[in-house]
C-alpha cells in the first residue's frame, strides 16, 4: 500500500560551514545572509509554511545560534519599536514568528554530509512522511516549489522529489532523473543517477534540493557507507530506498537560485529586487547604468 499520510514537518539541514562566503561567514551564518531584506533561510521557510508544514526542525552546528535565536522574540527589539510607534515593523516581526512549539533545533556535530544531516533530525521526525529544503536554494514561481510537491504527494504518495530541466550538455554535473509514467504536474521516477557521465545520463531533469521522504529513509541512512567526498550521501540512501518504495518527480517551472555561490546569490538578489514595487524603478535604472559602464 502506497504511503499517503499528511506531510507535517520539514527538516533543514543548516550546519554548512559557508567557507564559499568567508569572510562574512565567519560570524553571520550563511543561511542568514539577506537577500533584499529577508535572509535566505526565511524565504526557504515560507515555502514551507506555504505548503502546509506545521512543525520545523532545523539541523544545526557550532556557530548557528543566531538562527535559533532569529526565530525568537526579541524583547529589547520589540518593546523600542513600540517606544516609537513603529507599528509596522512590530507587524512585519509578529509575522514571522514561528508559533510556539513549532519550532526543533538539533545538532550534527561533526560534517559528515547531506545524509548524516537527515539522519540526526530521525527522533524529531519519528515514524511520518517529512519535507526536506536545502537552504541554499530559494524558488519563485506562480506556485511554491514545496506545495507544489505536496499536492504531487497527496496523488502519488511515497517519495517525492523536485527536479528541474537544464540543458543537456550540462547534465553531468547534477544528480539526473529517468522518466516514467505522468502523474500530476510530475512524473514516476525510473531512475536517479549522481553525476552521469557525459552522453549517458537518461534525462536532463536534475533534482532541484526539494524532497518529501518517507521515514524508512532514517535506517538505510544509519548504516549507509560514506560515497563522494568520504561523506555520508543523501542521494545513495534514496537510491536504496527506491528499491523497495517508489518515487515521483515533481516538475518546477520557476526560477531557482543557489544562494551557496556567490552568483547565485547575487542573482537572487536582484530578481528579488526587481521583483519589489518599491525598489525596482532606482534598482534596475542603477543595474542599467552599471551594465552600459561596463560596455
Amino acid at each position: 500500500m502506497v504511503d499517503k499520510r499528511k506531510v507535517r514537518k520539514a527538516v533543514f539541514p543548516v550546519a554548512g560551514l559557508g567557507t564559499r562566503f568567508l569572510p562574512a561567514t565567519k560570524a553571520v551564518p550563511k543561511e542568514m545572509l539577506t537577500v533584499v531584506d529577508k535572509p535566505v533561510l526565511q524565504y526557504v521557510v515560507d515555502e514551507a509554511l506555504d505548503a502546509g508544514i506545521e512543525h520545523l526542525i532545523f539541523v544545526t552546528g557550532r556557530g548557528k545560534g543566531l538562527i535559533e535565536d532569529y526565530f525568537d522574540i526579541q524583547v529589547e527589539l520589540e518593546q523600542t519599536l513600540r517606544e516609537r510607534n513603529k507599528t509596522a515593523e512590530l507587524t512585519l516581526l509578529e509575522s514571522i514568528l514561528p508559533e510556539a512549539g513549532s519550532t526543533s533545533f538539533t545538532r550534527q556535530q561533526a560534517p559528515l554530509g547531506l545524509g548524516h544531516a537527515v539522519w540526526c533530525a530521525r527522533e524529531l521526525v519519528g515514524e511520518e512522511p517529512f519535507a526536506l529544503l536545502l537552504p541554499d536554494m530559494i524558488m519563485r514561481g506562480e506556485k511554491g516549489c514545496l506545495k507544489g510537491m505536496v499536492e504531487l504527494y497527496e496523488q502519488s504518495g511515497g517519495n517525492v522529489i523536485a527536479v528541474e530541466e537544464c540543458d543537456p550538455d550540462q547534465a553531468h554535473k547534477y544528480g539526473i532523473v529517468g522518466v516514467g509514467d505522468k502523474v500530476g504536474e510530475g512524473f514516476k521516477v525510473t531512475q536517479m543517477v549522481e553525476k552521469p557521465a557525459k552522453g549517458t545520463a537518461p534525462s536532463n531533469f536534475f533534482i532541484n534540493g526539494r524532497y518529501i521522504l518517507q521515514p524508512e529513509i532514517f535506517p538505510i541512512l544509519a548504516t549507509q557507507e560514506r560515497g563522494a567526498g568520504n561523506e555520508i550521501q543523501l542521494t545513495d540512501g534514496m537510491l536504496k530506498l527506491s528499491e523497495a518504495q517508489e518515487f515521483a518527480a515533481y516538475h518546477f517551472k520557476g526560477s531557482t537560485y543557489d544562494c551557496g555561490s556567490k552568483d547565485g546569490f547575487i542573482l537572487a538578489n536582484v530578481a528579488f529586487a526587481l521583483a519589489r514595487a518599491d525598489i525596482r524603478p532606482t534598482v534596475e535604472k542603477q543595474l542599467a547604468e552599471l551594465l552600459n559602464a561596463a560596455k
